[in-house]
């Protein structure tokens, strides 16, 4: 099928510097099993929880929703209460919209955004909680969380030791913080979403994400199917595919 080749031949030819070590992809039941080990009233939990699911529903980096160290917050630079607002499209679908002020891409800032899911790992009751059990001040840190009589800005640091420690827990193997993106990618491709709103979502360079899809076999199974309805009833869902240089 010409579209399985343009496929595998766009994959093929991603350029060697995007040519990097697998890593694991957080997966909507590793995220499950964390909520299961944490402790939501608790305020650095809860704080945790809704920042690793509005990471991961938004697409976006670690770094772009917490702070490098304690000292470090800077309200021209960091997300804050103040810079999240509620959206909705002409067919009344609602989405969490942030905007983040400076990001690795976009020094003038962007947005990022995600809707309500199903399930433990819902992004919007995680935030909801968060608000209400930290209520942070609008120009602090989004996930500033609760500490003795103040507020402490959540660094990435003790975002990933907590995820880690909730892991091990569960039992499960600790998974790096560039799996909550990779992983959020993933969720939405094996979704049947289209590749290039994926690509607009997680803010990917092209050859970033060709190399992406490279590591990831289970993108490209729907392809393979030996039934040719089964393909037919993807390809439906899944046009615009990258293309090859």
């Amino acid at each position: 099928m010409e579209t399985v080749a343009l496929l595998k031949a766009a994959i093929s030819l991603a350029p060697a510097s995007t040519k990097r070590s697998k890593r694991e992809p957080y997966t909507i039941d590793m995220i499950t099993a964390i909520c299961d080990q944490l402790n939501l009233s608790d305020p650095l939990d809860a704080a945790v929880f809704a920042c690793l699911t509005t990471a991961f529903f938004a697409t976006a980096r670690t770094g772009e929703f917490t702070v490098p160290r304690l000292d470090a917050f800077d309200p021209a630079k960091h997300v804050k209460p103040s810079n999240v607002s509620d959206t909705q499209d002409r067919q009344n679908l609602r989405m969490k919209t942030f905007f983040l002020p400076r990001t690795k891409s976009a020094l003038e800032g962007e947005e990022v955004s995600w809707a309500k899911q199903t399930g433990p790992s819902d992004p919007e009751e995680a935030f909801a909680n968060h608000l209400r059990i930290n209520e942070p001040p609008q120009n602090n840190a989004l996930f500033a969380y609760r500490h003795n009589d103040s507020y402490r800005p959540l660094t990435k640091t003790k975002f990933l030791q907590r995820l880690t420690s909730a892991m091990k827990a569960a039992g499960r193997q600790p998974v790096s913080g560039h799996g909550i993106r990779i992983g959020s990618t993933l969720e939405y491709l094996l979704r049947n979403i289209p590749f290039d709103i994926i690509k607009v979502k997680g803010r990917w360079s092209s050859d970033a994400f060709l190399a992406y899809l490279r590591r990831h076999a289970q993108i490209l199974a729907p392809y393979m199917q030996a039934t040719p309805e089964l393909q037919e009833q993807f390809l439906r869902h899944t046009v615009n595919l990258p293309p090859v240089h």
